[in-house]
């Protein structure tokens, strides 16, 4: 009997394949005869690069680049060499946790740091470039990125100014004489879970930039500066800004690497199942055992359950889901397509107990699925 373990994170508490490994030893423990295979999947999201690498197998580079001002930091990216593919993600150098809340200015932040990792994995000889976009502290739309691959921002008088997000205003031309000669020979795949519009009402900067430092004054300049600079792209690329879902993610990154990158932009759980091969490993399995720190209304928004359910329903599969908690029905639960479930709170003595010995908890529920279900 072939079982699959397919869960995300519990956050603070247990890694994907830290829950894969309980959940076997459960497993096992009632029948030693199952084939078991972990495919511990993310969403894009803290706990992405752990999941990446138990599949890609690479090393972590670290170089120095410049963060969101313009300064040195250290930043750190994920490459197989064998594969010739590379898993960066932006916040490692463009990113608000490099920064103290006090220091959040995102009009005055900058995407350099994330085009120098790009441009590094390129030398090293990526094919593949996957670039997770979460967790910026920039609304530059991706000119700081551009400009480190060599693309030139002009303003009327065909000067270079400084790639930030208040500057988008000043541009009036885009440059690619000087761009990266290898840029077109990667794919890229930017992993995007929101389907905010470039500006206006739900743009870039009315939505996202007051939790990056900016006033409400800030926002308006900024959201007329990405609406100004929105003309510039459409007339060089031919391209509707405003159509295209996720452009204003990570402060218009999404749109920046469609049209600097030629990048696609697809959801963090459909960009690991690509990546994992997830429906085809799938096949033949009896369950496929999934979890995640909290199965609520919000499991549904990109999560990665929701890729395990639709996945597994496509094939006929049953799904259990074992979670740290769920909020919702047995009703609920049969509607999602979940036809078991259990959590760790109807075993801990407390929350703090839970988020403690999680691990001791999954192996114990584990082995009482195998002992009702298989």
């Amino acid at each position: 009997m072939k079982i699959i373990l397919a869960p995300d994170k519990f956050k603070s508490s247990l890694t994907g394949l830290q829950f894969c490994n309980a959940a076997e030893e459960g497993l096992l423990s009632v029948n030693p005869d199952l084939e078991i295979l972990k495919l511990p999947l993310a969403d894009g999201g803290d706990g992405t690069l752990e999941v990446v690498n138990f599949y890609l197998k690479g090393k972590m580079v670290q170089i120095e680049v410049n963060n969101p001002f313009f300064q040195p930091v250290m930043a750190s990216y994920l490459y197989a060499e064998n594969l010739k593919t590379a898993y960066i993600e932006m916040a490692e150098a463009s990113g608000l946790k490099l920064l103290n809340p006090t220091q959040f200015d995102c009009k005055n932040a900058t995407t350099f740091g994330t085009g120098e990792m790009i441009g590094d994995a390129i030398e090293r000889g990526a094919k593949t470039i996957i670039l997770g976009i979460g967790g910026s502290a920039t609304n530059d739309c991706g000119i700081g990125m551009a400009t480190a691959l060599g693309y030139q921002f002009l303003d009327e008088d065909g000067n270079k100014f400084k790639p930030i997000g208040s500057n988008l205003s000043e541009i009036v031309s885009i440059k690619k004489i000087k761009v990266h000669p290898k840029l077109f020979d990667v794919d890229f795949k930017i992993a995007c879970d929101v389907t905010n519009a470039l500006y206006g009402e739900n743009g870039a900067a009315r939505v996202y930039a007051l939790q990056k430092g900016a006033t409400n004054e800030d926002i308006e300049m900024l959201d007329k500066g990405l609406q100004s600079f929105s003309k510039v792209i459409e007339a060089e690329y031919n391209i509707e800004v405003q159509s295209i879902k996720g452009a204003g993610a990570a402060g218009g990154m999404g749109i920046a690497s469609k049209v600097f990158l030629d990048g696609k932009l697809i959801p963090g759980i459909q960009l690991i199942r690509e990546l994992v091969d997830f429906d085809s490993k799938i096949t033949n399995a009896t369950w496929v055992i999934t979890g995640e720190g909290k199965l609520d209304g919000q499991t549904f928004s990109g999560k990665a359950i929701q890729g395990v359910l639709s996945s597994a329903k496509a094939k006929n599969i049953n799904v259990a889901a074992l979670c740290g908690a769920i909020d919702l029905n047995k009703a609920e639960l049969k509607k999602m397509g979940i036809d078991y479930a259990d959590t760790v709170m109807c075993y801990s003595k407390s929350f703090d107990d839970a988020m403690v010995n999680s691990y001791g908890y999954i192996k114990k529920m584990a082995a009482e699925f195998a002992k009702k279900m298989l």
